[in-house]
């Protein structure tokens, strides 16, 4: 038996998990540390253009980063990992190199791993000490450092920026609904 199925899916995370990690600004180190991966199932292809499915809790960890979702695809273009698509549910948590915290919840992720662009869906929160950012929609671009940010419909985009005197006092708290503004009133 051919150790090779047991290698490909930890290579395709490790990119993955590395990619969460350099979002946030995340812990250098972990970079360098050993992954962990667990999932209740997987199957995997082997061909250059296949995909590796995992399902049922599925966890990654690697120094202070920790993934855990319901489903991970991870999907391959010319033998070279393309996308990850996390769902069911996605929370992210990792130490950044200052030793703060980022915490992200969102219903998916999609990382474009050759456009280097991640996407959050579905009641994104994201919390970090200096405040939070939820919306429906939120696009991170590796290469350019951009965060943008939706609701879907009529739905906002709420963030709370703390001022420094006061990051971590109410970080937590979630920010206060933003009325419309009145039409043709001042």
């Amino acid at each position: 038996m051919s150790l090779r199925p047991f290698k490909f899916p930890a290579l395709l995370l490790t990119v993955l998990a590395a990619s969460f990690a350099a979002t946030a600004d995340a812990r250098t180190s972990d970079r360098n540390q050993p992954m962990d991966i667990e999932a209740a199932h997987q199957v995997c292809g082997f061909g250059a253009n296949d995909t590796c499915t995992m399902t049922g809790n599925v966890t990654i960890s690697q120094g202070s980063l920790n993934i855990v979702a319901a489903k991970a695809v991870i999907e391959q273009n010319g033998g070279d990992p393309s996308r990850a698509l996390l769902s069911g549910g996605v929370t992210l948590r990792q130490t950044m190199d200052d030793g703060n915290q980022i915490n992200a919840k969102s219903s998916n992720v999609d990382y474009n791993l050759k456009s280097e662009v991640v996407v959050f869906t579905g009641n994104v929160v994201i919390t970090q000490q200096r405040g939070t950012l939820n919306g429906q929609r939120v696009v991170y671009s590796m290469k350019t450092g951009q965060v943008e940010s939706g609701g879907d419909g009529n739905g906002r985009v709420k963030m709370r920026i703390l001022p420094k005197s006061a990051q971590g006092a109410s970080a937590q708290a979630a920010p206060k609904p933003v009325a419309p503004a009145s039409e043709g009133k001042p």
